[in-house]
């Protein structure tokens, strides 16, 4: 018998988002839908039902605009790459800028303080602050291009 998925809210959803992004990093040859079933389970303990609409838009959309994000990020290093960004930071990073440039109904400030959430559970306080600088960063930037 298949059970019903409790209804997840939108900071478990980018909890779930991120671990799936952050899995995917090491699992290649997992499809997204497979690798967000293996999170789901872990996460509710429960036999599978849907698929969360945002999670699958958001981790699907960070890994087709991957080079675009990275690009983002890297605009607003400072005197840092992407490859030499700590995995877990460049994650929540991505799944952030892709919030704030692609999914309207979230304002970039909400976007940003629950990247600070996910950096405060899968991160420290030291990366905690880098998200911040570089996301603050790119969010004034987008904001005054409006």
């Amino acid at each position: 018998m298949r059970k019903n998925r409790v209804e997840l809210t939108r900071h478990q959803l980018r909890e779930v988002a991120f671990q799936v992004s952050f899995s995917m990093l090491y699992s290649e040859d997992v499809t997204i839908h497979q690798s967000i079933e293996n999170v789901l389970d872990l996460y509710e303990g429960q036999e599978n039902s849907e698929i969360p609409q945002y999670v699958e838009l958001v981790v699907t959309g960070v890994k087709e605009h991957q080079a675009e994000l990275d690009t983002l990020i890297e605009k607003h290093l400072k005197r840092w790459k992407v490859n030499r960004i700590a995995k877990t930071d460049l994650v929540i990073l991505r799944l952030a800028l892709f919030e704030m440039l692609y999914v309207s109904d979230i304002p970039h400030k909400v976007s940003l303080n629950e990247a600070l959430e996910l950096a405060k559970t899968f991160s420290d306080d030291e990366s905690r602050r880098f998200i911040n600088g570089v996301l603050s960063s790119a969010m004034n930037e987008m904001d005054s291009s409006n």
